[in-house]
């Protein structure tokens, strides 16, 4: 199995939390979406959209999208479960992580950033105030979900990391990195700080991975 990843980028990010939960080997090819890597024909053959992650298996079987990623290793590998045994359960889960992947994730990625630079020549104060935005309604509705509803418990659903948690834990990194403050999110917060102390989350972390730059690498 080779996987495609990048240190900065969530969806990848999202991945290496799930391969670390089943316990799956993988070759790790990194793709720096800096030097435009993702563009290069070689890569465009592996995902014409040119996007990162991705997996292929050994048959030569290529999987994109980090979501559908999860599932697949959900099925093919399915202890510990990124899902819950129940259809309500399964249904929290989903959305909650599409919340995260579909809504709040597409609007920080490169190419949106790439864009409003090159394209709408906007300025770097309201490039980040883009950002803050975005994570900001994405922490707000999260926490409207998770307070108070008798299925979060220690994580987001149960007491067990799920597919929501390991998508909530890469957009509160974003957070982080913009200096949100999390104090008005104290559902979140905690879910996150409880399942980042899990080595297979912290092994994950972005500034944790091989082709981290030097500079910004921590030891996890």
């Amino acid at each position: 199995m080779k996987f495609f990843s990048f240190w900065r980028s969530l969806a990848s990010f999202r991945v290496r939390i799930a391969l670390n939960l089943k316990n799956v080997p993988a070759e790790v090819i990194f793709v720096d979406i800096d030097a435009n890597a993702h563009r290069d024909p070689e890569y465009k053959k592996i995902n014409p959209q040119m996007a990162l992650p991705a997996l292929v298996e050994d048959d030569g079987t290529t999987l994109f999208q980090s979501l559908a990623i999860l599932e697949y290793l959900d099925e093919k590998y399915p202890s510990p479960p990124l899902l819950p045994a129940d259809i309500n359960g399964r249904a929290r889960v989903r959305a909650l992580a599409l919340m995260v992947a579909c809504e709040g994730h597409p609007l920080l990625t490169p190419r949106v950033r790439r864009y409003l630079d090159h394209e709408l020549n906007l300025r770097d104060t309201q490039q980040a105030a883009w950002r803050r935005h975005w994570i900001v309604e994405t922490l707000a509705a999260l926490e409207g979900h998770l307070a108070g509803h008798k299925d979060t418990a220690r994580f987001g659903h149960g007491d067990a990391p799920t597919m929501a948690d390991i998508c909530m834990v890469g957009h509160v990194t974003v957070a982080l990195n913009q200096q949100v403050n999390l104090t008005t999110y104290p559902t979140v917060k905690r879910i996150f700080e409880t399942a980042m102390a899990l080595p297979e989350f912290e092994k994950a972390h972005p500034l944790a991975q091989p082709d981290t730059p030097a500079a910004m690498r921590v030891k996890a």
